[in-house]
């Protein structure tokens, strides 16, 4: 069985002489990192290939410190930098709270009981987040704020919108 993987930040800097990293995350506010053991960065080929954690902690609102087991130096940092990090998609829940939107990719997405399809990715804007959906070979960008939430089921893994109207035209083109 191959592994679903989720991106959950990247890597932005060094610090201090030791080899710790800082990572720029979207896990939340409410991230817990005492079960993070491995992340993965992706290698030659889109592989991804895993780095043991020694040591992990809260550095700010959306910064983690990791340690990865030999990389003991601030020099042996450098490769790293700027790459992308990412968990096995079934720890995602161990990681952050119910209500953090980067959960919801996977949920099903429907406006007006109109199923539209899967949430493929979630990207987080200052004042909405965005869902990205794939749509009669299409794809599209659909707003979720304070105007177009309607509500969440997380049991049923469905976000319920309202959609101003012409929104999915303008992806899709008139019908």
């Amino acid at each position: 069985m191959e592994n679903s993987y989720r991106n959950i930040g990247k890597i932005v800097s060094a610090f201090g002489l030791k080899g710790d990293l800082i990572v720029h995350h979207h896990l939340g506010k409410k991230v817990s990192v005492t079960k993070l053991k491995v992340i993965f960065l992706e290698g030659k080929k889109q592989e991804m290939l895993p780095y043991f954690i020694s040591f992990a902690k809260k550095k700010g609102i959306d910064e983690l410190m990791l340690k990865l087991e030999g990389v003991d130096s601030k020099e042996a940092v450098s490769p790293y930098l700027r790459h992308d990090v990412w968990i096995r998609e079934e720890e995602m829940s161990w990681h952050t709270s119910v209500d953090n939107p980067i959960g919801w990719v996977g949920y099903r997405v429907l406006d007006q009981d109109r199923d539209l399809g899967s949430i493929l990715e979630i990207i987080e804007q200052p004042h909405q987040i965005l869902c990205r959906l794939q749509m009669e070979g299409k794809e599209v960008l659909l707003p979720v704020n304070e105007q177009t939430l309607r509500r969440i089921d997380h049991p049923a893994k469905s976000l319920y919108l309202a959609l101003p109207d012409g929104l999915l035209e303008v992806y899709l083109g008139s019908s």
